[in-house]
């Protein structure tokens, strides 16, 4: 016979006494049925002779059981009459635990018969937004909000659920009935003042939707492939296949999908992290490419800064000041009285209004940095635009008119026939057919083994491949400039804390020049002038420098921050360099570590062949993820080190 509620009333009646909490009786109700294995192995023991009544199986039931009851969930007191019975409860569910599973259904004493895998059968998920009134309405009558109402009918959907299983869910979209404002698990739609559907992002939505064929998927499965790219480097295709290995499931969870939840998710991320969850909004329902799109616009386009960063401090990067009285106790030769130690009166402005920091400006110009930095661009020299197609496109939407254009530059004739890139001169087409077939065969392990000989015949310097190309008329063959293939972005700058926190980012083109660099710092500096660094350490600072003070004397950057060189490449400076062995002398800064550039770019060589494919877009919206997450990193170290500043160290800042 079929166990009937009838059967589980009687069982709250014998075994629950009615000053119980609820969530305490359902509690231990789970767990009984979770021990039923375990009560088994105490009835077989039973079976050999000479065995104890209380086995260590049911002993150990007891001690579980007497432990739940104690524990304490942070909800209602277990006990409403204030009397702790758990050891009496314990010891009377103990002693007819037979009785208990019989009432279930169960008969214990068949020892042959398969434990059930669970007695509750699985709920089916209802996904439904977590508002119950509109959001942009005022209240109306009695001062009340207008509420939401149901949209549309039950519709059924398939869930990707935080146990990695596919279900079938039901979803629920609410209604705003007075601005006729649409209310999804993950999203906002409304109307703007024209008239247009726009949506906002629910940033602590449960659910996201990665297709519009109705596929959702939990947010833990979003945590889990944060986790899998910022441990293992593994991208949204890399993270997709892991799943479908791993559950072994019919329904899978596509490339596209995949990439939906990484940008859906992130976009979140992104905007709390910067600040612009509350005032980010886009066109409804956009899809993958306008949404990065939307938001990469808002958190930085071709570089950006971190407002987190201009607040950050840590013993690691901020220092309190020393002057040079400080140090004539510990045999400092003091010669100019109060000044800080490395620098000139005033270069620094006061530790109660900024921190003494030493942040290191990144340099991505060797062959290794160059491949990380490797974003496909226009294959004019002097353009920087992006292309139009990231697949086999060669040109930005300007110069879209050249693919019908001789590839051979200065020749600017008509190519030959349709999908040809050269005209009909046999000498532009024989120089092409030897690039084609020069570049058609190089392959990884062949370009490994080019180098392996170069070095072993040099024995010294650092090998590079080298491919010779005929001579085209009077041109030598590496001279020739052609558009056969789109170029890459020179190098990916970073700059950081002296603990490693980023604080912005950007792109050099052609050369790490100095212009671009001195963008790069206006950029990232330019919502957040009082914030500038004590120091900032770069390989090249030196000319950094020279070239500052030659495009205006009276630059804000000569005032506020000195620019020195970081250690590992000051002692390949040449000594006669008198204002390198002045202002860029990073002896100063010996309590700070300059390299973190350097460090960064290990972590960030990871990502290296999947930042090579990207569009620019993608690129941008990817570097600003890793930036936050390598942020994330440097935090719980501090965290973990204590190493946040102290209520001491402001003091002591405050008294100098």
């Amino acid at each position: 016979m079929a166990t009937t509620v009838r059967e589980l009333i009687l069982i709250l009646q014998i075994y629950f006494p009615p000053e119980l909490s609820l969530y305490k009786a359902l509690q231990i109700l789970g767990l009984l049925i979770a021990l039923y294995p375990i009560h088994r192995l105490h009835l077989n023991q039973q079976r050999q002779p000479h065995q104890p009544r209380h086995t260590a199986w049911l002993t150990g039931i007891s001690a579980i059981l007497l432990a739940t009851f104690r524990r304490d969930d942070s909800h209602a007191p277990t006990w409403a009459s204030g009397t702790d019975r758990s050891e009496e409860f314990t010891a009377h569910i103990s002693e007819d635990l037979i009785g208990f599973y019989s009432l279930l259904g169960l008969n214990p004493r068949d020892l042959e018969a398969p434990s059930p895998r669970s007695f509750f059968p699985p709920a089916r998920p209802v996904l439904c937004t977590s508002r119950t009134s509109c959001v942009f309405c005022p209240p109306a009558d009695l001062n009340i909000v207008p509420t939401l109402r149901r949209r549309e009918k039950f519709q059924t959907v398939w869930l990707l659920d935080n146990s990695f299983n596919w279900v079938q869910a039901g979803l629920l979209v609410a209604h705003c009935a007075s601005c006729r404002a649409d209310y999804f698990p993950d999203r906002i739609t409304y109307k703007d003042e024209t008239n247009r559907r726009r949506q906002k992002l629910e940033v602590d939505c449960q659910y996201i939707r990665v297709s519009k064929q109705g596929t959702w998927v939990h947010r833990r499965i979003a945590l889990f492939q944060e986790n899998a790219l910022n441990r293992f480097h593994a991208g949204w295709s890399n993270f997709a296949d892991w799943l479908n290995a791993s559950t072994q499931s019919k329904r899978q969870l596509t490339y596209r999908q995949s990439q939906r939840l990484f940008i859906e998710h992130f976009s979140r991320r992104l905007l709390v992290f910067t600040g612009k969850a509350d005032s980010f909004t886009c066109a409804a329902h956009p899809s993958t490419r306008l949404l990065v799109q939307a938001v990469r616009e808002v958190v930085g386009v071709n570089g950006g800064s971190f407002e987190t960063a201009m607040d950050h401090g840590c013993t690691e990067c901020t220092h309190v000041k020393r002057y040079r009285d400080d140090l004539v106790d510990e045999g400092f030769v003091s010669g100019a009285g109060h000044g800080v130690v490395g620098l000139g009166a005033g270069n620094v402005g006061d530790v109660s209004d900024h921190r003494h920091s030493s942040p290191a400006l990144n340099k991505s110009n060797g062959r290794y940095l160059e491949l990380l930095a490797g974003m496909f661009k226009c294959a004019l020299d002097v353009c920087e635009g992006p292309l139009v197609n990231y697949k086999d496109g060669r040109f930005c939407q300007a110069h879209l008119n050249m693919t019908n254009i001789c590839g051979i530059i200065p020749c600017g004739r008509a190519v030959r026939s349709p999908g040809s890139l050269t005209c009909d001169i046999q000498s532009h087409v024989d120089w092409h057919r030897e690039y084609e077939n020069r570049f058609s065969r190089l392959s990884f392990a062949g370009v490994q083994r080019v180098l392996r000989r170069q070095q072993e015949n040099d024995g010294e310097g650092n090998p590079e491949l080298q491919v010779e190309l005929p001579v085209l008329g009077n041109t030598p063959g590496n001279e020739v400039v052609h558009t056969f293939r789109a170029k890459n972005t020179y190098c990916l700058q970073t700059v950081q804390w002296a603990c490693g926190y980023p604080i912005g980012w950007g792109k050099c083109y052609r050369s790490e020049s100095l212009p671009q660099v001195l963008q790069i710092l206006e950029n990232i500096w330019a919502d957040y002038p009082d914030s500038k660094p004590g120091f900032i350490a770069y390989d090249n600072a030196c000319s950094l420098l020279r070239h500052i003070v030659t495009q205006d004397p009276n630059s804000h950057w000569l005032a506020s921050t000195k620019l020195i060189v970081d250690a590992w490449h000051y002692i390949t400076h040449r000594a006669t360099d008198l204002l390198c062995h002045a202002h860029g002398n990073s002896h100063s800064t010996r309590a700070f570590n300059t390299e973190t550039a350097e460090q960064l770019n290990s972590w960030l060589s990871g990502f290296e062949p999947q930042l090579r494919q990207m569009s620019d877009v993608n690129y941008d919206f990817f570097i600003h993820v890793v930036m936050m997450l390598y942020g994330e990193r440097v935090n719980a170290r501090i965290a973990k080190k204590n190493l946040e500043l102290s209520d001491e160290f402001w003091a002591a800042a405050g008294r100098d």
